[in-house]
């Protein structure tokens, strides 16, 4: 197994600042803007755009919350993998709002496609916008691109993508398994 790192722990951090900050340009105070994490992965890096846009933005109101996808899924109840859920937790209507989905790599766009499935049982929003760490741009198979990206790599279908957290994995890293 060869390991190629994508983002250290410090180009990690600048990028979710970089993030943030173009959120900023395009959302100013979040009036009318939520953000919803993916789970299971995507809110680890949803919960540090949260983080981040609260240092940044003291005083703002920004609703955050996390999407299980699980029974969304075209493939739940297929082949022998058990999928088991996460938790769903929006406290919040997405009725009318900019919603910004958050996930952690963006790979070929079905598990996009459940969460906009999913998304539409908390309400219809006004726009829905993605926000991925890392988009595996050729490997698409459904039109799906991200607004706000945080690396764009070019991977063989082989290889993996891996995003370590601090608080999951004991570091920050991205990187890119053969």
């Amino acid at each position: 197994m060869v390991l190629k790192t994508i983002l250290n722990g410090k180009q990690l951090a600048i990028t979710i600042d970089r993030l943030c900050h173009q959120l900023i340009e395009n959302h100013l105070q979040f009036e009318n803007t939520v953000l919803i994490g993916l789970q299971p992965r995507g809110i680890y890096l949803g919960d540090r755009i949260y983080e981040t846009l609260k240092k940044l933005l003291p005083g703002a109101i920004i609703h955050y919350g996390k999407l299980d996808i699980t029974f969304y899924r075209d493939d739940y109840n297929k082949g022998k993998t058990l999928h088991v859920p996460s938790e769903t937790n929006i406290n919040f209507s997405i009725e009318n709002k900019k919603v910004v989905l958050i996930d952690d790599v963006l790979y070929t766009g079905r598990t996009i496609r459940s969460a906009l499935d999913a998304m539409l049982d908390f309400g219809r929003p006004a726009s829905v916008e993605l926000l991925a760490l890392i988009d595996r741009r050729f490997s698409r198979q459904l039109p799906i691109q991200p607004d706000y990206t945080g690396r764009t790599i070019d991977a063989l279908i082989s290889q993996k993508v891996r995003v370590l957290w601090e608080q999951r994995d004991g570091k920050d890293e991205v990187i890119l398994v053969d």
